[in-house]
């Protein structure tokens, strides 16, 4: 499927103050968002799911491993390339990144309950997922937080199916240094 890449001028007009509101929070405009602009609806969607899962009680290092992991889990480039920026930027080590990012855990124990929680959920939906839970419930996770990596995995798997179905979105150029395949 050819997604178009459209700016704030080619979008359709309901979809504009969405896209001011994202550039306004995120800096830029996002290939991936510019992408999904055609649909005023679908924008409206994600920027919502966007907004939620950001006001959780999730550290942002856990939210966006939660990220990471279920990009990795979905064959997910653009989202992998984003999660592994924004880790960088809050301080991920290099060396935990490459691991997350080739499909394992790191060895912070919180961390890796929640990577392996999302990679659970975004795998098998929800399912079997007692071991998981379990685990970071015993990593001092709250009902709560475990809540809110299963919404910061199904937001990254609305991404997943987004760039999946664009058979991969063009990466911005802030990402391009954490452009990923699942060979690496």
């Amino acid at each position: 499927m050819q997604l178009i890449i459209h700016t704030r001028d080619t979008a359709p007009a309901d979809s504009r103050p969405l896209l001011d509101g994202i550039v306004e929070d995120v800096g830029v405009l996002p290939n991936l968002v510019a992408s999904i602009a055609v649909s005023p609806a679908l924008l409206t969607g994600f920027d919502g799911l966007r907004r939620a899962v950001a006001t959780g009680t999730l550290e942002p290092i856990h939210r966006e491993t939660a990220g990471l992991a279920t990009g990795v889990a979905v064959d997910n480039a653009y989202g992998v390339a984003f999660h592994s920026t924004v880790l960088a930027r809050h301080g991920m080590a290099e060396d935990e990144l490459k691991r997350m990012r080739a499909g394992e855990e790191p060895a912070d124990e919180p961390t890796a309950a929640v990577y392996a929680l999302a990679r659970q959920l975004a795998l098998h939906r929800g399912k079997d997922a007692d071991a998981a839970i379990n685990r970071a419930t015993a990593a001092g996770f709250s009902t709560v937080q475990i809540l809110e990596v299963a919404g910061e995995t199904a937001f990254a798997s609305l991404v997943g199916l987004i760039d999946n179905l664009a058979d991969r979105v063009t990466l911005d150029d802030f990402l391009l240094p954490r452009a990923w395949t699942a060979t690496t």
